[in-house]
């Protein structure tokens, strides 16, 4: 299943929407919208999960990537509403506790 990453800067601001499946072969263009948006140095970056339906081990190793380059520039790092799919793999790999989650779902596991 393709991907959609729609990036959207609003008062120093990025959120990033991201729609479908996270995997090996798609991961890459969630890592250039994050990297670009993490680039600025701004303000905050927040990465809106609500619409993924898959996540692999890829898409992790993403969003850790995303979350290391973040702290090294003092920039916010978000995960806002992750999906359920989402939020299993997160805490299967106790990163929930890692990442700033908002909007999170019940419990998964």
């Amino acid at each position: 299943m393709p991907i959609s990453v729609e990036t959207n800067e609003t008062g120093g601001q990025t959120a990033i929407k991201v729609t479908g499946e996270i995997d090996l072969y798609t991961s890459p263009d969630l890592r250039n919208a994050i990297s670009k948006a993490l680039g600025k140095g701004s303000g905050p970056v927040s990465v809106h999960l609500e619409e993924v339906s898959y996540m692999d081990s890829s898409g992790v190793a993403t969003l850790v990537e995303a979350l290391r380059s973040a702290d090294r520039g003092s920039i916010e790092f978000v995960l806002d509403t992750p999906s359920k799919a989402v939020m299993k793999v997160l805490q299967l790999s106790r990163l929930d506790s890692v990442f700033t989650i908002h909007g999170s779902p019940e419990s998964a596991v």
